[in-house]
């Protein structure tokens, strides 16, 4: 699954090449200023925001993703299971609609770009609902919702769900949001474990 994985999100890492005028990012050798745990048999990507794929969102910094082992595979149920920080310049104001609109346009370019042989019948709008729920632990503010998508991968629809957590890097004009996505009901033990991903985050002393 670690190749499948590298070569869907390396689409993602083509998209981005052309922003990457002065300098050059490896994702792989980028020394974070943060912890966020790669569990056993997990994958990690990483690129540059502003996204090559999604450039209507206006922010700066890092995009770091954590895929779950089955998250490729159709017969797992980790299918479409990952998470991923977005580590962001400035203090970044999060609402429900700036989410929704956000994600709407994230999805909707990564279908784009891994999508040229679903047939034009298939396509279907993205379609992001969220609401602010009782925030976890050291959030500013958490939210939960739903992305309802085209699965690129088997051309049907798929609907997401997801929590979104909101973070500030005191003293360092840093605003973290963390997304955690499965098509899994929040039942299941998959949220334990994307759970634990931002339970353990921590900045680096």
């Amino acid at each position: 699954m670690k190749s499948l994985a590298f070569i869907l999100f390396g689409l993602i890492s083509l998209a981005i090449q052309g922003q990457e005028t002065n300098s050059e990012f490896n994702g792989h050798k980028w020394d974070a200023p943060y912890t966020l745990p790669v569990p056993k048999d997990w994958t990690i990507e990483r690129f540059l925001i502003p996204i090559g794929f999604a450039p209507e969102i206006p922010y700066k910094g890092i995009e770091d993703i954590r895929f779950t082992p089955g998250w490729a595979n159709g017969k797992s149920d980790e299918y479409w299971s990952y998470a991923f920080l977005w580590y962001l310049e400035g203090d970044i104001k999060l609402n429900c609609k700036i989410l929704e609109a956000n994600l709407e346009d994230y999805y909707t370019g990564l279908v784009k770009i891994n999508g040229s042989k679903i047939p034009g019948e298939k396509a279907i709008p993205v379609e992001a609902s969220f609401k602010e729920i009782r925030k976890d632990s050291g959030d500013l503010k958490t939210f939960a919702g739903t992305i309802r998508m085209l699965d690129y991968r088997e051309q049907k629809p798929i609907i997401l769900n997801c929590k979104a957590h909101l973070k500030t890097c005191s003293g360092e004009n840093k605003t973290l949001i963390f997304f955690e996505l499965s098509p899994m009901p929040q039942s299941h033990n998959i949220w334990r474990r994307l759970d634990q991903l931002w339970n353990d985050f921590k900045f680096k002393m």
